[in-house]
């Protein structure tokens, strides 16, 4: 069975937004004023979803944030992370933007991550056209599963992001090998700490490893031996 990432993802994305951008996006990041506050707009972006009445799936996060050229802009941040291909996704999120445009009257932008294990299906653009009028998007689109070529940048980056990367790779890849499975979630626990995060990063990186590497009860408890391990060595995750 494949965990259920769209929780943990949320959750991250609601804590470590400018970090997720810095990761994924980082023209757009450098573009962004982080000394001025940025707000988070997931209610009006609930409502626009709920009317445009595509799919089952949510855009997990709207953010309004300022560039620095001191320009209000709106960023819709779409994180898609279906096991499988959805062939009206390009579709949906010209539909978002359109609908949030036609809402603040400013620009928006849509930028994607897609978390499915196809090496192929990257929708980028959606367009339509007839007797001459043309609409069309196109938007960035991050796919996970190409970072796995880039392991040694991943083990490498001190981005909480990158973490996460590693932790849904592996949950992919070891969801038919859990004793792979509790070796990586090993690892990537210990590496936490290697990586000298801060004690609230460490539980909340725990929490995502944890949710998405899930183990059978029998590896779950010499999982818990580990950890118990490590808090005698003084390195406690509660």
């Amino acid at each position: 069975m494949i965990p259920d990432y769209d929780s943990p993802w949320k959750e991250m994305l609601d804590g470590y937004f400018p970090a997720c951008m810095a990761f994924f996006f980082p023209e757009a990041h450098a573009d962004i004023d982080w000394s001025r506050s940025y707000e988070s707009l997931d209610t009006e972006l609930q409502q626009i979803v709920r009317d445009a009445a595509l799919g089952t799936r949510l855009a997990d996060k709207l953010m309004q944030v300022w560039r620095r050229d001191g320009v209000e802009q709106i960023v819709l941040v779409h994180t898609e992370i279906q096991g499988t291909r959805e062939t009206d996704f390009a579709k949906r999120i010209y539909v978002y933007n359109y609908r949030l445009f036609d809402r603040y009257d400013r620009p928006v932008v849509s930028l994607a991550v897609l978390g499915d294990a196809s090496p192929t299906w990257r929708p980028s653009r959606y367009e339509q056209s007839l007797w001459g009028c043309r609409v069309r998007i196109e938007f960035p689109v991050v796919k996970l599963r190409d970072y796995a070529a880039r392991w040694d940048a991943l083990e490498a980056s001190d981005n909480p992001f990158a973490t996460v990367v590693m932790a849904h790779l592996q949950a992919r890849a070891t969801r038919r090998d859990p004793e792979g499975g509790l070796q990586w979630k090993l690892r990537l626990i210990r590496r936490l700490y290697e990586r000298g995060y801060t004690r609230e990063d460490v539980l909340e990186l725990f929490r995502f490893i944890d949710w998405v590497l899930t183990l059978p009860a029998d590896l779950e408890a010499r999982l818990q031996a580990e950890l118990i391990q490590l808090e005698r060595e003084g390195r406690p995750l509660s």
